[in-house]
């Protein structure tokens, strides 16, 4: 089971929303699908799941074209979009057998209690889910895109409006959820994509801007090598800028400085040469987030 995307274009009017873009997300994997706002993830997603329809290119979930057999797709795919629409007058139960119906789930009752303890519902199955929080109507959501128990799971900000303790939760829910599915997942939360994602793939603007796992997008999308160096007294940085490193105040009398390879021989000749009291050199970690804002940033 896996999800491939090709070349896939969605204009609006005269607005490119998505710009033939490609990408696959593999079954047993969590591929987290990141971009600013406005980038293209929720068109993605929607034509992903049937919901509106692309202007060129195809989707194939599990070798199944979603422009030719939505309702086929629909059946395997569980979806929680950005805003989780639910009928609010319903009571949790009511609703999620309504759902399981739709579905043609056979054992209703019994896949309802299953959903209601995985998702953590127990405490409010009994309420309207007018009477929810945000945070357990996420989960509510949740429960409805995993009762037919699909192969494909497609996530758009899942765990919005969950507070600290939920966030785990229900990113337990997620992980356990995605050993024999396929999962695409999208959000802001640069921890979460780090926590539970096996590969990222970076929209901007509509167009891909990287496809990859975590730990090698952290490792070779930025070119400039960063290390924060501490000197016993203040410095001046004239003298590594004459020898073309970029070098900035951190704080107190650490500096982060930047340079295309390995600038460390620089730096250690450069506090040679000036007798400069050089404490502490080390290597910066490119987090995610600012490998996602290089890649994203306005040109």
């Amino acid at each position: 089971m896996s999800i491939v995307v090709e070349k896939l274009t969605k204009v609006y009017n005269t607005q490119k929303a998505l710009d033939e873009i490609s990408f696959e997300a593999e079954k047993g994997t969590i591929t987290g699908f990141l971009g600013p706002n406005g980038a293209g993830k929720s068109t993605t997603m929607k034509i992903a799941t049937g919901y509106i329809s692309a202007t060129s290119g195809t989707v194939l979930v599990d070798g199944i074209d979603v422009s030719k057999e939505p309702l086929k797709v629909k059946h395997i795919t569980g979806y929680l979009p950005e805003h989780n629409p639910l009928y609010l007058d319903m009571y949790v139960k009511q609703y999620l057998s309504f759902i399981a119906g739709a579905y043609g789930q056979k054992n209703v009752n019994r896949r309802i209690e299953e959903m209601i303890s995985l998702c953590g519902l127990e405490r409010e199955q009994a309420k309207k889910i007018s009477a929810l929080s945000k945070g357990y109507r996420q989960r509510v959501g949740l429960a409805q895109a995993l009762i037919h128990d699909p192969d494909v799971l497609i996530l758009d900000e899942p765990t919005s409006g969950l507070d600290p303790n939920q966030l785990v939760e229900i990113r337990d829910v997620i992980k356990s959820a995605s050993r024999e599915k396929t999962v695409i997942l999208s959000t802001h939360i640069m921890q979460e994509v780090e926590a539970l994602c096996d590969k990222v793939v970076i929209i901007d603007k509509g167009k891909i801007v990287a496809d990859d796992k975590v730990q090698n997008l952290k490792k070779d999308k930025l070119e400039e090598v960063s290390y924060s160096v501490e000197f016993e007294e203040e410095i001046d940085l004239n003298l590594f800028k004459k020898e073309g490193l970029a070098i900035s105040f951190a704080q107190e009398s650490t500096y982060t400085i930047k340079g295309d390879g390995d600038p460390r021989k620089i730096i250690m000749k450069v506090a040679g040469e000036h007798s400069l009291p050089l404490v502490n050199i080390s290597k910066n970690e490119h987090s995610l987030e600012s490998v996602f804002q290089e890649l994203t940033k306005e040109k």
